[in-house]
Parts: C-alpha cells; structure tokens; sequence
C-alpha cells in the first residue's frame, strides 16, 4: 500500500491541466483548519472558499464501480466504510464551516468536472498567457 498516492494521481492531474488551462489558480493538497479537523482536498480554491476531492472508485466505494474484495473481508470492509465515514464527516465538516464540497468520481470525465467547478466558480482570474482563451472557449462549449 506504500504505492498508493495520495496526491497526483491520474484523474486529478487531468482535471488539473484543464483548470488551469482555462485560467483557474488553485492550491494543491492544501491542509484546511475546521471545527477542530484538518482536512486536505486535493484541489482547493481558498478564496472562493471550494474543496474539490478526486475520489478513486474503489478506495471510496463508488455505488457504480466500487466493490469489495473477495479476499480478506476482515480488513477491507471496515477499511473501506472508515474511508466512507471519514468522506462524510468532511464533507460535513467542511459544508458547516461554509466551503461548498465537490466530490468528483475518478471515472468521471475530466471536461465534465471542469463544468462543475465553472458552476462553482463561474469566472477564474484573468491568465497571462494568450492560449486561456482558446481553451475557454472550447471548454466553455462543452458546459
């Protein structure tokens, strides 16, 4: 399990390079201080005050492609229903404390996850490089 990442993984790069194309700035695994709990999203716009969490199917029992190992139930199902937990009391935690809480799927499209921040976050700062444009643009099609 010393191979699983807990940052960078391949969906949350991919909707990295998306928001920051489009002209998003954000921090990256940024601890944030709430009601006593210390969480880290993986992708965090302070100002607006928005988490976003990459969850991975099977680590955060996706109703549609989560599943439980057939071998060694005794530590994977508790395993598994901690993560839950701990994903819930976040969210709540978080949502309490007046942050607006995006759980998005690994199996979800990187273009369709860009549309859900534009809706949280419907205009970014103004980029320096000319290239925003375009991608915004086609971005913004697909929204």
């Amino acid at each position: 399990m010393q191979a699983i990442r807990r940052r960078d993984t391949g969906p949350e790069l991919a909707i990295r390079r998306l928001l920051h194309a489009a002209g998003y700035r954000y921090r990256c695994d940024y601890r944030v201080d709430v009601a006593g709990a210390r969480i880290r999203p993986d992708i965090v716009f302070t100002r607006a005050r928005v988490a976003i969490f990459v969850d991975g199917c099977f680590w955060h029992s996706c109703p549609e492609h989560g599943r439980t190992p057939r071998v060694n139930t005794d530590y994977w199902e508790p395993k598994l229903e901690r993560n839950r937990t701990r994903d819930e009391a976040n969210t709540r935690a978080l949502e309490e404390a007046g942050w607006c809480v995006l759980r998005i799927w690994e199996h979800t499209i990187a273009h369709e996850a860009l549309c859900l921040v534009r809706r949280a976050i419907p205009t970014p700062r103004p980029a320096i490089h000319a290239s925003r444009d375009a991608v915004s643009e086609a971005a913004g099609k697909l929204c």
